[in-house]
């Protein structure tokens, strides 16, 4: 199978393409927030041509589809569908907290993961995932936002996973202070290794259905917000 993955839900860009001939993964990462909507489609025709592939040679292309920066999230929508559209391939949206769950199982071996993503406005993203051999991810509820504080603990065992740690660790309720932590992001890493099972469970869509998850509706403070919020950011 040969896929295509991207995620510019933060501020890194990760691209990374499989070829299904021999398993064989190459990736590249760079700046993302704003400079990703000038360097994600050159860094992903680079990468094709460095795998020998045409985007007519795809199976599928795969992207962090939220929750995450709105301008991230739809820059790599807007990328995919059009590439996806002009190949003739599905696109399969993927969640960015699931990718982050998965880098940490990559990475660290955890099975249980409280996953967390900076939202910025004083608030994180969070959804907690349990991994069985045989099943896979499982998710443990919806995805939410909100203020640190206010995040209810996971369960034993879990690890704290994300990008939340060095602006909001100490504002982490004293339960999940205790908690191992690790730095991980959604990369296309993670979102290579969840495309399979999610191919075979039906998620792709055609191109002009794929759509980013924002959670949230509002991308600035207010004015009154900002003054209000401790610590300000």
């Amino acid at each position: 199978m040969n896929l295509l993955a991207f995620d510019t839900s933060t501020e890194h860009l990760s691209a990374a393409v499989l070829r299904g001939a021999d398993g064989e993964r190459f990736v590249r990462e760079g700046a993302g927030g704003p400079q990703a909507s000038a360097t994600l489609i050159p860094t992903v025709q680079a990468l094709l041509a460095q795998a020998g592939l045409s985007f007519s040679d795809l199976h599928a292309i795969a992207f962090g589809r939220g929750p995450g920066s709105f301008t991230g999230l739809r820059t790599a929508c807007s990328v995919a569908q059009g590439l996806a559209y002009g190949a003739g391939v599905p696109v399969l949206p993927i969640d960015t907290l699931l990718a982050v769950a998965e880098s940490a199982r990559a990475r660290h071996g955890a099975t249980r993961v409280l996953a967390l993503l900076d939202a910025r406005m004083n608030e994180v993203y969070a959804a907690e995932y349990a991994w069985a051999d045989a099943t896979g991810w499982r998710a443990l509820g919806e995805p939410a936002v909100g203020p640190p504080e206010a995040l209810p603990a996971p369960a034993d065992g879990a690890l704290l996973a994300g990008n939340v740690f060095t602006v909001y660790g100490e504002r982490l309720p004293p339960a999940l202070r205790a908690l191992p932590r690790a730095e991980v992001l959604p990369g296309a890493h993670a979102l290579l290794a969840l495309a399979p099972a999610l191919l075979a469970a039906g998620r792709a869509v055609p191109a002009e259905q794929a759509l980013p998850l924002y959670i949230r509706d509002k991308v600035a403070l207010t004015t009154a917000e900002r003054s209000a919020a401790s610590p300000a950011r």
